[in-house]
């Protein structure tokens, strides 16, 4: 049912040599067009975070933060067009079972360094009461609100891990878990929220997961055919709802979310300014 249910989840290509701590992420290619949504024909809700402007006026550069959903469905020309992105470190939040049924099948001599961990995701809050037919959309939207706090304690860990590889200048990196949607989407929300990202353009990259989410299969199996379309189309997309009960807990911790990313993330003073001189524009 974890799988099934999709509650999370970017890609990677080959990294040539890796930069030590301290060093100077490298810059994306000259006059590279910029989107925000990459061309893949096998890509799940792959998307880069440049281009996003924060409070003080600086902008995330391109070409070094990706976030993602499951890689398993990519083709050869992906990883072809991957490999021109130069990803350096992947971050797989998925759990055991995801990873091994849904194996990212890289390319001889393109894997770049994967981090994981093995663990089983907690989905105790997605366990509604009855039948799966009966359950609607604001029950599942409940459900969903629940679940999203408990993911900061889960993945503090991994959350943790992301950071060091981004101040270690280990980019461009790019993060995902299945869908790319909520264990993605909450490491993308504290990832931009260190950058100095504002809080509405945040949101706005959290929703966007709506836009450019796999499609539904058309003749559903297993666990999703045991749905109503409503409670289906809910469990696989995002509502404002979750992301809003993440900062409701980072907000609520002692200096605000920025305190939250200091005693929890390891962002202290000195390493939110590392991280904003490797991946922000200057001003």
């Amino acid at each position: 049912m974890r799988a099934a249910i999709m509650l999370a989840m970017v890609l990677a290509v080959p990294a040539p040599t890796r930069a030590g701590v301290g060093a100077s992420v490298p810059a994306p290619a000259a006059g590279a067009a910029h989107v925000r949504v990459l061309p893949l024909q096998g890509g799940r809700n792959f998307r880069d975070l440049g281009g996003y402007r924060t409070s003080d006026g600086r902008t995330v550069k391109w070409g070094l933060l990706y976030r993602s959903g499951q890689m398993h469905d990519l083709t050869s020309a992906d990883y072809t067009y991957l490999q021109t992105l130069g990803i350096r470190t992947v971050c797989d939040f998925r759990d055991t079972r995801e990873r091994t049924a849904e194996p990212t099948l890289w390319p001889a001599g393109q894997k770049p360094k994967v981090l994981s961990d093995d663990y089983a995701l907690d989905m105790s809050a997605m366990r509604l009461p009855g039948d799966p037919s009966t359950w609607t959309h604001d029950q599942v939207v409940a459900a969903m609100t629940a679940t999203y706090p408990k993911l900061l304690e889960q993945f503090n860990g991994q959350y943790r891990r992301m950071f060091a590889e981004l101040l270690a200048g280990d980019a461009p990196l790019a993060f995902h878990c299945t869908a790319g949607k909520d264990r993605t989407g909450v490491a993308a929300a504290l990832l931009l929220t260190a950058l100095g990202v504002p809080r509405a353009t945040i949101v706005e990259d959290y929703l966007l997961s709506n836009q450019h989410m796999a499609p539904l299969p058309a003749q559903p199996t297993g666990f999703w055919a045991k749905l109503s379309p409503e409670a289906a189309r809910t469990f696989a997309g995002v509502d404002r709802r979750y992301i809003d009960a993440v900062f409701s807990i980072t907000d609520r911790h002692p200096g605000g979310t920025m305190g939250y990313l200091k005693e929890e993330m390891g962002l202290g003073a000195p390493e939110i300014a590392k991280l904003r001189a490797l991946y922000l524009t200057a001003r």
